[in-house]
């Protein structure tokens, strides 16, 4: 357990992605088995303990320090296991640290009833390192920048063999990865089964930028704003995220709809309103949200929000990999294929007809269908290749909305965060401000500004604190900040009625009066706009 400590600690204060790979790989190249597979699945959120949630940690830790000096420590930390792995008091006979593979063992075994002995015993057989590393794990919130992607390149890294030979030969295995780590070490074939649902990693896109584009040599679809899929159909259907995550439970209406053996490439969405033209059919993001990460799915839920799968690729039928095909040969197979499915289930993603990138700009810019969020260029001749490659594809996603709300309410962040009041809610006027209209908050945002802009908002809140609930700072409604989005809906889970997409801080307009930002009804008319 020590040196998965040391490895989390060390990940913490390494901002390079090229140091956190090597950190991992060495990790992993010096560690045997099966500590390094449990180590991945926790770098990796794979991992689940049912007993041990933050709500237990917070009660064994109060009985034990004086609970104002946990409040007041844990909202200057901004971290849980990090407060708790500081304040815990040290055993008087403190016992032998665990190895990955017990601490795991142990934590697995605890149930409700036996957590409140079980976690405090095994917390008290390490130093303040090995219980934040303890805490981390068994209740993955680990926030060190290491995503699934990253870990996987790690893992290639270390054992030199191809990521996207790890990428497909990981999906099926489960935690420690023994079948995994014996292939990459050369003890054994690769772990796969045949007919078993594998996943492809996917072909990703450029952002378009400036890079001229001619467009007699590329095909232009809508990029849709749900998200991207593949449904692999083998002995059974799997569906897998961009990330490579089995999402195949919350989408059970899709599992019983094939019935070849098929790799199909396309973005997963849910059914709504008619929006108007061939392209109909699709609700907005905030719909699709509704469905993620539910390990069940009510009926209302199936009915109301049912999911399909707009498709534009085909990487393999049968026996045959197309994937070596141009892009035009593959959608003239995925064209005739696609008439054998079930249209309420499957539909394909039409080519947006443009002659000129001018043209293609003022189509992209009209686009404001609640499920397309701009367009993707994709070369006639291209074949379908792992990763990002440069040239092929490109994503020219429409210009975001901008609003200006006022700043309401602030809270620290997590990580090299933790001392910064980096989350910050903002609000429209719910009418004339100047007759007294309160504010509604309409969104949350913790990105879009720079680092000196941080330590700016962050000396702002310090400074302009009328109220605290907790670890949130009420501020005196003075800051007007210029929020972009790409999208609003209606939404009955806030007060404001609202919710924006992927919102962030466009600039801070200290030059502007509160009572200048938007009103409500100017965001309502960009959601009937939308709609």
């Amino acid at each position: 357990m020590e040196a998965f400590a040391e490895l989390l600690d060390a990940l913490t204060y390494t901002r390079s992605r090229n140091g956190k790979l090597a950190l991992i790989a060495a990790y992993l190249q010096r560690t045997p088995d099966p500590d390094r597979g449990w180590a991945l699945a926790g770098l990796t959120n794979s991992l689940d303990f049912p007993a041990v949630k933050s709500a237990v940690i917070r009660q064994l830790v109060v009985e034990r320090v004086d609970p104002v000096l946990f409040a007041l420590s844990r909202d200057y930390v901004g971290d849980t296991a990090e407060t708790v792995s500081l304040l815990w008091p040290a055993p008087a006979l403190p016992g032998t640290p665990p190895t990955v593979a017990e601490a795991v063992a142990l934590l697995s075994a605890m149930t409700r009833a036996t957590v409140y002995g079980a976690l405090p015993a095994l917390l008290d057989r390490l130093d303040a390192n090995g219980r934040y590393a303890l805490l981390k794990l068994a209740t993955g919130a680990m926030r060190n920048g290491v995503s699934t992607r990253l870990a996987k390149i790690a893992f290639a890294q270390a054992f030199d063999v191809p990521v996207t030979d790890v990428e497909g030969y990981w999906h099926g295995q489960h935690p420690p990865y023994a079948a995994l780590f014996d292939w990459a070490t050369g003890r054994a074939p690769p772990p796969h089964s045949a007919g078993a649902p594998q996943f492809r990693p996917f072909m990703l896109a450029h952002p378009i930028g400036d890079t001229p584009v001619d467009l007699d040599l590329y095909a232009v679809e809508w990029k849709w704003d749900g998200i991207r899929a593949q449904i692999v159909h083998g002995d059974e259907t799997r569906i897998y995220s961009r990330s490579g995550d089995d999402i195949s439970h919350s989408f059970p209406e899709l599992l019983g709809a094939l019935d070849t053996p098929v790799v199909l490439d396309g973005e997963l969405l849910v059914r709504g309103a008619f929006q108007g033209g061939e392209e109909g059919g699709a609700a907005s993001f905030n719909a699709l949200q509704q469905r993620l990460n539910r390990k069940t799915v009510s009926r209302r839920m199936l009915e109301e929000s049912s999911a399909f799968v707009r498709l534009f690729d085909l990487l393999l039928i049968g026996d045959e990999d197309l994937r070596p095909l141009p892009w035009h040969a593959r959608r003239a197979r995925l064209e005739q294929f696609i008439t054998g499915l079930d249209s309420a289930r499957f539909d394909l993603s039409a080519i947006v007809p443009a002659t000129s990138i001018e043209a293609l700009a003022a189509i992209r810019d009209q686009a404001r269908d609640q499920a397309i969020e701009g367009v993707m260029l994709k070369r006639r001749d291209s074949p379908y290749l792992a990763g990002r490659p440069m040239g092929l594809w490109y994503k020219w996603k429409r210009d975001p909305l901008l609003v200006d709300c006022v700043l309401m309410y602030a809270q620290r962040g997590n990580g090299r965060r933790s001392s910064y009041y980096s989350d910050f809610t903002f609000g429209c006027w719910d009418g004339d401000p100047d007759a007294g209209a309160e504010l509604l908050p309409v969104g949350k945002s913790y990105s879009g500004f720079t680092d000196a802009e941080l330590k700016w908002l962050d000396h702002h809140v310090r400074t302009h604190t009328v109220n605290r609930f907790g670890p949130v700072r009420e501020t005196d409604r003075s800051l007007v900040l210029e929020i972009a989005f790409d999208s609003i809906h209606a939404s009955k889970r806030h007060k404001s009625g609202l919710a924006m997409r992927f919102p962030r801080i466009h600039r801070i307009r200290a030059d502007k009066l509160p009572r200048e930002a938007d009103r409500i009804e100017t965001l309502r008319a960009l959601v009937a706009a939308e709609a």
